[in-house]
């Protein structure tokens, strides 16, 4: 057992190392279109680019080799790690299950083509996406595709919302059970899982305080913005929620400055940036770090635990990310400031 996990430690610190830094994601932000293509092959993804490169070409055949990478780079890890290791690890890589699930539910929904889901978040060329597809392909509305996941551990989650559910709410149900489900199979009392708790714990918080500022920006109800809220925070715990669906943005920044743990004063000007800018993605970025901060501390506390390898695939999930806003964003003709503005 702690041979398995030494080793496969080893090899995610030995991956994440060879994961592209914030001066060559700027480079590329930089570089023509026909020049990303070759460089985006050139950090790994080639021999996804050229699986690809019978079928796609431009923005089209980048994502789907990063995803196509992605998916097969997961599934690697998983295999590698076997006992307690893989179960604690397998509690972070399950959210990109709830992430397909998603996909598929917000492609019924908006009535997109199966070719074109195909040909970028959910490759075909990929087997492990053939189940996703072929729902995206029968359904005839939201409520049947939920229903075609009746197996999924989330199943019958989906199945319990109303006839008429809109599709916030099933995104609502699939991120309450993700959270629900991944706290409660970290019960060992060690040092290394209470790290994870705690990194889930700061992800709910953070989920949280986006929904309640996007519904004070909105003007929904209280009774709806409880329904937004996902128990399992420290900031903000279960108790306060009454509260805050009551007072709204107000509650929520008066629970916030009573918390030592929390830098509100970096938050506030962020507000103000948001108020001009009338859009949450300063916000976003900076609980994107908050969080890639604390699991680099977590990873480096624990050195031979799963929680180096959780750190690895989080940094391996956010160069994917990075490199398809870089692609599309630059396909689409967007300034290079606005790109470098959401990357990490």
């Amino acid at each position: 057992m702690v041979g398995n996990t030494a080793y496969v430690a080893s090899r995610a610190k030995s991956r994440r190392k060879k994961l592209a830094d914030l001066a060559r994601m700027r480079q590329l932000i930089n570089q023509s279109t026909d020049q990303l293509t070759a460089s985006v092959s050139n950090m790994g993804y080639a021999d996804e680019v050229n699986l690809y490169a019978g079928k796609l070409t431009g923005a089209d055949l980048v994502e789907a080799a990063l995803t196509h990478n992605l998916e097969a780079e997961l599934f690697d890890i998983l295999k590698m790690c076997n006992g307690k290791i893989r179960d604690i690890v397998e509690i972070y890589t399950s959210r990109f299950e709830y992430q397909n699930a998603k996909v598929v539910l917000r492609s019924v929904v908006n009535e997109v083509s199966i070719e074109k889901v195909s040909n970028s978040i959910l490759p075909d060329l990929n087997e492990i996406n053939t189940p996703w597809l072929k729902i995206i392909e029968t359904a005839d509305d939201l409520r049947s595709a939920a229903l075609q996941m009746r197996r999924k551990s989330f199943g019958s989650d989906l199945k319990a919302l109303p006839e008429d559910a809109r599709l916030s709410e099933y995104e609502d149900a699939l991120d309450r059970h993700y959270f629900k489900s991944a706290l409660k199979s970290l019960k060992a009392n060690n040092p290394a899982t209470r790290y994870l708790k705690d990194y889930l714990s700061m992800e709910i918080d953070h989920r949280n305080m986006l929904n309640i500022l996007e519904a004070n920006s909105i003007g929904i109800s209280s009774e709806e913005t409880s329904k937004l809220l996902i128990p399992g925070g420290k900031i903000l715990p279960s108790r306060s929620f009454s509260t805050i669906a009551a007072g709204g943005k107000s509650a929520l920044l008066d629970i916030l400055r009573s918390s030592a743990r929390f830098d509100m004063a970096h938050f506030e000007m962020l507000l103000e940036e948001v108020a001009k800018s009338r859009s949450l993605d300063s916000i976003v970025t900076w609980f994107k770090e908050r969080e890639y901060k604390f699991m680099k501390k977590m990873s480096y506390l624990h050195p031979i635990s799963a929680l180096p390898i959780v750190y690895y695939v989080a940094m391996k999930v956010q160069e994917v990310a990075d490199l398809r806003i870089i692609v599309r964003g630059r396909f689409a003709g967007l300034p290079a400031e606005v790109l470098e503005a959401h990357i990490l």
